[in-house]
């Protein structure tokens, strides 16, 4: 880490900007000295309620900031390539709340703006920096399943129909797959990479948003995943690795702190339970404080590339979904 803690700007005011601060405050590599809204009002009672000293009334003075070094961007979906890029070229460092943003082109626009200007960007992907995430990175690396053949990963939530909510609403960049499904799409790119075949099916909200997608992914090593997102019903939200050796299951939200099992087939399986405080994002806020530190501009445990092509699958599946429709 370095030596002082890293000075963070808040761009946005939403529900996901107050669990970021408040498990921000869990860590000793960051503190939120700043937060920005479109108008004083809420940036006043975001800093009221979070104890943060710098409130703007616009996002130009946010990124505008002497005091912040890395601008965390907490906007709804469309809002994220604008942001990203007005903080870029106000010389600071970005972590760009997930999906990234709303389309692949719009993803290579922010790493190409950040790469030119030699600053740190990272995907807001959260659950790449989890202890249980980790842990199967491990039994990943040292090839304890064997050879991968499937996996699955579902993500769904209930949700009242209101048109004015943002996972109902178009112009917010509502729809399953971006803002439920990009978890376990992004899962499947962690353990297998980039899908060589894509086969979805997707059904409308009655807004006409994505309310549920299936996806079945395809890749050269023979191995598939299997995932699904809706938003309407709470599913399981598990996750399974499963390979020719031993499975890897996920037990609970597997997006969030969850145990994690390995299941050999033989033998006996190897438990590991969660033992967590808060929600889980300050792991991210970690990564950044520490690839900083050692002066890089992205994060190997999710780089910049891979965010462009998890953009290309999804551009792809919601190809689909307008073309069946």
């Amino acid at each position: 880490m370095a030596d002082s803690p890293v000075r963070w700007g808040i761009l946005g005011t939403g529900g996901i900007a107050g669990t970021f601060v408040t498990d921000l405050r869990m860590t000793d590599s960051g503190v939120a000295i700043a937060v920005g809204s479109r108008s004083q009002g809420p940036a006043d009672r975001f800093a009221d309620k979070f104890g943060i000293a710098s409130r703007h009334a616009s996002y130009e003075s946010l990124v505008a900031d002497p005091d912040v070094d890395v601008v965390y961007v907490a906007t709804p979906h469309p809002m994220h390539h604008d942001n990203a890029i007005l903080a870029l070229r106000a010389g600071k460092h970005v972590l760009v709340e997930k999906p990234f943003t709303m389309t692949a082109a719009e993803a290579r626009d922010v790493v190409a703006e950040a790469r030119k200007r030699g600053l740190f960007a990272m995907e807001a992907m959260w659950t790449r920096f989890l202890p249980h995430v980790a842990i199967i990175r491990d039994w990943l690396a040292r090839g304890v399943l064997g050879d991968i053949v499937t996996l699955t990963a579902d993500h769904g939530q209930w949700f009242a129909k209101d048109a004015g909510f943002r996972l109902f609403a178009p112009e917010l960049g509502g729809g399953a797959l971006l803002d439920l499904g990009v978890y376990p799409v992004s899962f499947a790119s962690m353990v297998l990479g980039t899908p060589s075949r894509i086969v979805s099916l997707s059904d409308p909200a009655f807004t006409g948003v994505d309310a549920q997608t299936s996806m079945l992914f395809g890749y050269e090593s023979g191995a598939q995943a299997v995932l699904t997102c809706t938003l309407r019903a709470k599913s399981p939200t598990r996750a399974a690795i499963v390979g020719t050796d031993a499975r890897i299951e996920v037990e609970g939200n597997f997006y969030a702190p969850a145990t994690v099992t390995l299941i050999p087939r033989k033998g006996d399986p190897t438990r590991v339970e969660s033992r967590h405080e808060g929600r889980g994002l300050r792991h991210q806020a970690d990564e950044v404080a520490r690839r900083l530190a050692a002066r890089e501009t992205e994060s190997p445990l999710m780089p910049l590339d891979e965010t462009i092509s998890i953009m290309e699958t999804m551009d792809i599946v919601l190809a689909q979904a307008r073309r069946d429709a």
